[in-house]
């Protein structure tokens, strides 16, 4: 198979995304592949190999399948806002699911809500600590959008507050407090400063 120069593509082990100006010429390179992978007797990955139609703002068109996920990334259209906050569709990145469950799990594992014994700023500091911190976990994310996992993490402090503190055992009083202690010192966990309060949905 001849390389075509217009074609770009990442890879990594043995996973490949490549970008076709066309769904012709995505055809066209998929065919090529299929040919030059049953040359030396292998053959793609008939549930990942698939064209993919990246739909945003100027590409409006329809096609069967519009998002991909690589390396813990799912890209589709998603909602943006530029610098002027001017709302537009682009096609970018965002945590998967497999990536955000595989996470989750980690943070579940920490029993951040039976930690009663502990302050507030001790619970951060134990968070920062456990397995690699959420700073480590999020590091790939940072850029992208964590707001699942970050209300996932916030949900376990709600849960941590109503234990601690009997007067905030209501639902409603413990989502004010930690909305207070957010707004308060917004840099006290990783997830705070990888999002907004306004955005996280809590």
């Amino acid at each position: 198979m001849d390389r075509d120069p217009t074609v770009w593509f990442e890879r990594y082990a043995d996973d490949a995304v490549l970008h076709c100006v066309s769904e012709r010429q995505a055809v066209k390179v998929l065919s090529a592949l299929e040919d030059r992978m049953a040359e030396v007797g292998l053959r793609l990955h008939p549930d990942k190999t698939r064209i993919v139609y990246c739909k945003d703002g100027k590409r409006r068109g329809s096609f069967r399948v519009a998002a991909f996920t690589f390396l813990g990334f799912t890209f589709r259209a998603r909602c943006s806002q530029d610098r002027n906050g001017k709302q537009f569709l682009s096609f970018d990145p965002g945590i998967s699911k497999d990536a955000l469950k595989k996470i989750s799990s980690e943070v579940r594992s920490w029993h951040l809500h039976t930690r009663s014994d502990l302050s507030f700023t001790d619970l951060a500091r134990r968070i920062k600590s456990c397995g690699g911190g959420v700073e480590q976990l999020l590091r790939p994310f940072q850029a992208e959008r964590i707001d699942p996992l970050s209300e996932c993490i916030n949900a376990y402090l709600v849960r941590w507050i109503r234990q601690k503190c009997e007067r905030l055992a209501p639902l409603r009083k413990a989502l004010a407090k930690l909305r207070e202690i957010a707004q308060r010192y917004p840099r006290m966990f990783t997830h705070w400063r990888c999002t907004t309060v306004a955005a996280s949905g809590w």
